[in-house]
């Protein structure tokens, strides 16, 4: 597990680096779930970029990566971002891992996003909890069992009209019999 210090820093200098290009951002995954009040950990910061802003802008994106603290491997970059697949970035002083996907898991998530405290004095875009329930739910189509919990959890605290949003993403994208399955599955108690 990561100190708050450290988690704050590779974010701020992953952030930092973004705007520098003018790369819009939204943090999505666990870091998403936690700003929303998922009390759970998480062992890495899930980070959506906007393709073609990174494809157009990627050799000042690599020319200022070079001058970060993060291990990264050149040439999987660039095939990640031609390809609009993810790939990691791992910072070299507290070894958290930064995964970026080149592209929307969710189409207009980025225009969504929500400005959310993620810590005191730093507040960043963050899925919307519709955007981020219905990529949750696209992850478990894809055999995710870790989003079914997040998912659950992110549910609790959505009002009626987000409800009401993600009922019809789901629908849309012929996910509601599983969402309606993961809604009522228990979660494990821990002991």
């Amino acid at each position: 597990m990561f100190n708050l210090v450290e988690f704050r820093d590779c974010l701020e200098r992953a952030v930092s680096l973004l705007r520098t290009c003018e790369i819009r951002f939204l943090i999505t995954g666990g870091a998403a779930a936690i700003a929303y009040g998922d009390p759970r950990t998480t062992q890495d910061i899930d980070l959506v970029i906007e393709g073609i802003a990174i494809q157009e802008r990627l050799e000042l994106f690599l020319a200022q990566l070079r001058q970060e603290k993060f291990l990264y491997n050149e040439q999987t970059v660039r095939t990640a971002v031609a390809s609009r697949r993810q790939f990691q970035l791992l910072d070299t002083g507290s070894s958290l891992k930064l995964d970026l996907y080149p592209r929307e898991l969710v189409p207009g998530a980025l225009d969504r996003a929500v400005q959310v405290e993620i810590m005191p004095g730093l507040t960043l875009p963050v899925a919307s909890r519709p955007d981020l329930v219905l990529s949750k739910l696209i992850w478990i189509s894809k055999g995710s069992h870790k989003s079914r919990r997040d998912l659950r959890q992110i549910m609790l605290r959505v009002n009626t009209a987000e409800t009401a949003t993600i009922h019809s993403l789901a629908e849309q994208v012929g996910l509601r019999v599983l969402l309606d399955e993961t809604l009522s599955e228990i979660d494990e108690v821990e002991t």
